[in-house]
């Protein structure tokens, strides 16, 4: 389980809290400080995936906790920014995003429950998605909005890009899952009352 691309992705998670404090650090270099700090989660979000493949290290708790880190980065740098950009145009597509990842994460741990997570795996569009994605929020995290607002307005343009293909990627996801989804219960009382207790007591 400790193997490099795991602690790359743990490493990713352990950055947060440090990312979340220089951002609010008095200091004019904390942009470029904070931004870095994504820039490099991200480039490991990147990096270790190719060293599991690499290395053939694949691994249940890595493919867990590689989405989870995603996620988190990413749901934190973008309420950081909604601080620094209280307006509706940038909560839009913040909300698209992180909202997203809900239905999305959902969806997956369904469908894993039906043995069909497979249905569900990344696409194409997601991984566009997600490296677009954090190409906006570094750019954001790494200027002044007062201070420089073009670059600001690229980086919000860019975001909404990314919410864009965030809720195209949901709808091929959905999609993907529609059979399952649309499915006709067998109207069995004891299947229906076993699939109420495990989602009761999932444990």
């Amino acid at each position: 389980m400790w193997n490099f691309p795991n602690i790359l992705t743990l490493l990713r998670i352990a950055l947060i809290p440090i990312f979340i404090a220089i951002f609010y650090l008095p200091w004019e270099w904390r942009y470029v400080a904070s931004a870095s700090i994504f820039g490099v989660a991200a480039a490991t979000d990147w990096l270790d995936g190719y060293l599991a493949r690499k290395l053939n290290q694949f691994t249940p708790f890595g493919a867990f906790l590689d989405p989870v880190a995603d996620k988190l980065i990413v749901a934190a740098a973008l309420v950081l920014l909604l601080q620094a950009h209280a307006t509706v145009i940038f909560a839009l597509p913040a909300l698209v995003i992180i909202s997203r990842e809900i239905v999305i994460s959902a969806l997956r741990e369904w469908m894993a429950e039906l043995g069909k997570r497979t249905s569900v795996a990344v696409s194409y569009i997601g991984k566009v998605k997600t490296a677009l994605q954090m190409i906006a929020i570094t750019v954001l995290l790494a200027v002044d909005p007062v201070a420089h607002p073009v670059w600001d307005q690229v980086g919000v343009g860019l975001l909404y890009i990314a919410a864009i293909l965030t809720l195209w990627s949901m709808v091929v996801y959905l999609k993907a899952a529609w059979p399952e989804l649309s499915k006709v219960p067998d109207n069995d009382p004891e299947t229906d009352q076993e699939k109420l207790n495990q989602r009761v007591n999932p444990d």
